[in-house]
């Protein structure tokens, strides 16, 4: 069981500081705009920030576009040589922010094809700060909306929902697979210390429900959500989640966390 935590411990000073963390495939043009609309939010809100983007194996200028904009705003750049898949690049993308952070700071992740609204940051942020432990920004709260979504796969993520919440309920939880959320930096840093770095041990999409069903082990935990607006109506190219092995990967590891595995 993780370590329970004082409500001192979880208060934030406003000089927090916010790690957003960016895992990328071949986004050169969605991550420049990106960069832009995150740096105007994060100004905007004075909120001191940093990004580390993780280059998974580019073929395109995403790693020189982020390099570029290294030049004036925050940014770290991790690169692998080739494609390792989002669970390595989330798992390589926080160990880095955790590292670099206190245990008061924000660490944020999302996705860099412009589909996820970086000024929601501001909100997540907030939430935080008032005193939840993990945001996550979800399709299925009041206010919420969805352009672009193909039906298929807007339904496997209902249906995932709703599975998900009857196996493994988490209170405050609706969405288990958006991977735009918001953590304390210090949950990450007690369960780095308990369990090491193996409690990243899944390289495909279903990292963010892992992470889930694993932080929902710590009683002591506040979980929150924000209605979020997903824009897959500007998505450049096609996307990167192959739906179907996804699906069954994800459904494979709810059957082995139910199984006490």
């Amino acid at each position: 069981m993780l370590k329970a935590e004082t409500l001192h411990e979880r208060t934030l000073p406003a000089s927090s500081r916010v790690f957003v963390v960016l895992p990328a495939l071949n986004e050169e043009t969605s991550l420049r705009l990106l960069l832009e609309r995150i740096e105007r939010a994060m100004l905007d809100a004075s909120l001191p920030f940093e990004v580390i983007v993780v280059d998974d194996g580019s073929t395109d200028r995403t790693a020189e576009v982020a390099l570029e904009y290294s030049e004036w705003v925050p940014l770290r750049l991790i690169q692998h040589p080739v494609n390792l898949g989002l669970g390595t690049s989330i798992r390589d993308g926080l160990l880095e922010a955790v590292r670099r952070a206190n245990p008061q700071d924000i660490l944020v992740t999302l996705d860099a094809d412009n589909t996820h609204t970086p000024e929601l940051i501001i909100r997540l942020v907030r939430m935080i700060r008032e005193g939840h432990d993990v945001v996550i920004a979800s399709r299925f709260r009041p206010g919420s909306r969805v352009r672009g979504v193909p039906v298929l796969r807007s339904l496997l993520s209902f249906a995932a929902s709703l599975l998900l919440r009857v196996l493994f309920p988490i209170k405050g939880v609706r969405d288990y697979t958006s991977g735009y959320r918001a953590y304390r930096a210090g949950v990450f840093q007690t369960v780095l210390a308990n369990e090491g770095e193996a409690f990243f041990d899944q390289d495909g999409f279903q990292v963010m429900v892992d992470i889930l069903l694993k932080l929902r082990r710590d009683p002591n935990l506040i979980f929150g959500e924000a209605p979020m607006i997903l824009r897959y109506d500007v998505k450049e190219g096609a996307s990167k989640m192959d739906v179907v092995k996804t699906t069954k990967d994800t459904l494979a590891l709810i059957a082995r966390r139910r199984l006490g595995e």
